[in-house]
């Protein structure tokens, strides 16, 4: 079975097309004690995996709202001011960021969808924008990510 990579280059798209990454991920939790959002951070790898996708070398993320691109958003907000090139795992560095300033960042949208006056599920949902060119120029790795692109015959989903 083709990856999403695959899939994208046999579409034949122009380079500057628009292509919207979406990983998503959730978890049973408690919010009557507001720890929902907590709860969903550690038991999922939605910031993992976006921390993964935006370090790729060469990918120009852009957030969904904007068209920003997510890495000077974080640079922006001083959130990357404590890295030292060469010094460790930026991916790693990344994630810890992106989980201890999660309000800040403003790169995962979160749901929470209340069961009762105590138990429900919460969502995490990160989204990006990149150029199919540059996108399959930088090939990075989209296990659990699902793309869908605009075409003349309407949008196409892949996953």
């Amino acid at each position: 079975m083709a990856d999403i990579i695959t899939k994208l280059k046999n579409l034949n798209l122009e380079n500057e097309d628009t292509v919207t990454l979406v990983y998503e991920d959730g978890a049973d939790v408690f919010h009557f004690n507001e720890t929902e959002i907590e709860t969903a951070l550690s038991e999922t790898d939605v910031v993992e995996q976006l921390a993964e996708l935006i370090t790729t070398p060469g990918l120009d993320a852009k957030d969904s709202w904007g068209g920003g691109s997510i890495l000077q958003s974080l640079r922006d907000k001083e959130l990357l001011d404590g890295y030292e090139r060469g010094t460790g795992d930026f991916t790693e560095f990344l994630t810890e960021q992106i989980n201890e300033n999660f309000y800040d960042t403003e790169v995962i949208d979160y749901s929470t969808e209340k069961y009762d006056h105590k138990r429900g599920y919460t969502t995490l949902t990160a989204t990006v924008k990149v150029s199919a060119g540059n996108l399959i120029q930088s090939n990075p790795t989209l296990f659990g990510w699902k793309a869908s692109v605009q075409t003349d015959n309407g949008l196409l989903v892949i996953d």
